[in-house]
């Protein structure tokens, strides 16, 4: 490959580049592959930041191990508020969050927060939660459980407003960081008021990094002035992103038909109902603009297909399909949904990872759900025949950002019929991010003659092969696919490592 002025001018073999090439400097990658870069397309960066420069309770085996976790900050930290993030009870033997009492009796009088793994819930301190007047008296409190709903988002509000300025500062370079190390070179960042809030947004678009932010704010409207007007207030990419119609799973938040199997009088929550979701397209797409939802109970998804359906009688299905709306998440889909979604193209930006976490028969879903609404849940090989496209991202700091672990996650899918091929999950990784992002020019994600150069240099973690041929699996290289021959990626070996990230042909990393 030979690259010019940060654009891809040729490809093709080795001894027709070093004659037509002559005085090019010239890499040898001694056996090691280069791919397009990847795009995460669904991520929060300064909360990703917070937990890689913070408290970290992802690796908590216990409500016992995350406490003392807890206690081991305090000590090290004397007197500062505390953010963490992670803590799974599910994974946990006992399936039980840490109370109110517990977290107070090693947090003391520090105001403490610390997210559950899904960021729907999170449990707080005392002295956190009496900065917070009336809270009692707001949906989702409880005195020793997690809060949930507007409780939760009161209190998250409050514990970002703790953090300095330093420390978000510190917080979004090293999210961006460790995405041009891991070979992504764009994300999408889901911001809005229950998110980060404006300061947060206005901060990020502020600060000057290699990789590419493409930012959505979710905040509902509900004229096409109202988006026109919130669209140049905050810069954003499109009204869309976690626009939350309904919470998640393993908070028992998200909005379902029938209750769930582990909480029988409960049936999740409902934040945006079905005419505040109609009112968000018909303004939307009246602007012209990105509109999108948060999405993941079935309860939540009918209510979107419902509205999406309306629209195209109002609208017709290519007006829709230009402005480029998107459905975050959109894990309990049917056949029936995902028709309409393929027939007015709406992106499904997705998360393998989830069902690499918490699918199974014994995952979290099937204790949520009970086995059978658990296997259901995403169908990316539905989707895709409905013809529905497909961006994959982590939303990060739920799952990690190692684009590889997505790409198999989505190739390997638990429930047997739901997965895609690695190719496809490649292509929703990289060239399907780009165009859910807005850049529709037929070329990025792709290496080809004209197309930016934007890619990475990987390692395979095989140091003696024959040749090159030996480090990949033998899936469909053929040129039109513009997807390169893939790395093994089978449960259990390990993952690429990125040596070198490039963008435009500038190094990112490495």
């Amino acid at each position: 490959m030979a690259v010019r002025d940060g654009v891809v001018a040729w490809l093709g073999s080795d001894q027709v580049g070093r004659s037509q090439f002559g005085s090019a400097q010239v890499i040898d990658l001694q056996g090691a592959f280069v791919s397009p870069a990847f795009v995460d397309s669904h991520i929060h960066l300064t909360s990703t930041g917070l937990l890689l420069t913070g408290l970290d309770l992802t690796a908590a085996t216990s409500k016992r191990h995350c406490l003392t976790l807890v206690a081991e900050h305090v000590a090290a930290h004397p007197g500062r508020p505390i953010w963490a993030h992670g803590w799974d009870d599910t994974a946990w033997a006992r399936d039980e969050a840490p109370s109110t009492a517990e977290l107070d009796a090693v947090a003391g009088a520090v105001p403490a927060y610390l997210a559950r793994v899904d960021v729907h819930s999170a449990v707080a301190s005392t002295a956190l939660r009496d900065l917070v007047p009336g809270l009692a008296a707001v949906a989702g409190y409880e005195s020793q459980r997690p809060l949930s709903a507007d409780a939760h988002h009161l209190v998250r509000g409050e514990a970002r407003r703790l953090l300095t300025t330093g420390q978000r500062a510190d917080a979004r370079i090293a999210a961006l960081d460790a995405l041009a190390a891991a070979g992504i070179v764009a994300a999408h960042e889901c911001a809005g008021p229950d998110i980060g809030g404006i300061d947060d947004w206005q901060e990020l678009r502020a600060t000057e990094h290699g990789v590419d932010v493409i930012g959505y704010w979710g905040e509902a409207v509900s004229s096409a002035a109202q988006a026109r007007a919130l669209l140049e207030t905050t810069g954003a990419r499109g009204l869309a992103g976690d626009l939350f119609v309904d919470g998640a799973l393993g908070s028992h938040t998200a909005w379902l038909c029938e209750p769930y199997a582990d909480a029988p009088g409960s049936t999740g929550n409902c934040y945006l109902d079905p005419d505040g979701i109609a009112d968000h397209l018909f303004a939307c797409t009246e602007a012209g603009v990105t509109a999108g939802f948060h999405v993941i109970g079935d309860a939540a998804v009918r209510a979107v297909v419902d509205a999406l359906a309306r629209l195209v009688e109002r609208f017709g299905s290519r007006a829709v399909a230009r402005c480029g709306h998107r459905l975050e998440h959109l894990e309990m889909v049917t056949a029936e949904q995902a028709a309409i979604l393929g027939q007015c193209g709406v992106t499904a930006s997705m998360q393998p990872n989830f069902d690499a976490l918490w699918g199974g028969s014994n995952g979290m879903y099937a204790r949520r759900l009970g086995s059978g609404r658990a296997a259901l849940l995403n169908p990316l090989s539905l989707l895709a025949s409905a013809g529905v496209p497909m961006a994959f991202g982590s939303d990060a700091p739920v799952t990690g950002i190692d684009p590889w672990a997505i790409v198999r996650a989505a190739s390997h899918h638990q429930t047997q019929g739901s997965a895609i091929s690695a190719r496809a999950a490649f292509a929703a990784a990289t060239r399907g991010a780009w165009r859910a992002g807005g850049v529709q020019d037929g070329i990025m994600g792709t290496l080809v003659p004209g197309a930016p150069a934007s890619y990475a240099v990987w390692d395979t973690g095989e140091t003696e092969v024959a040749s090159p041929a030996d480090t990949v699996q033998r899936w469909s290289t053929d040129p039109r696919s513009r997807v390169p021959a893939l790395p093994r990626l089978e449960v259990g070996d390990p993952l690429p490592h990125c040596r070198q990230t490039v963008h435009r042909g500038v190094v990112l990393h490495g």
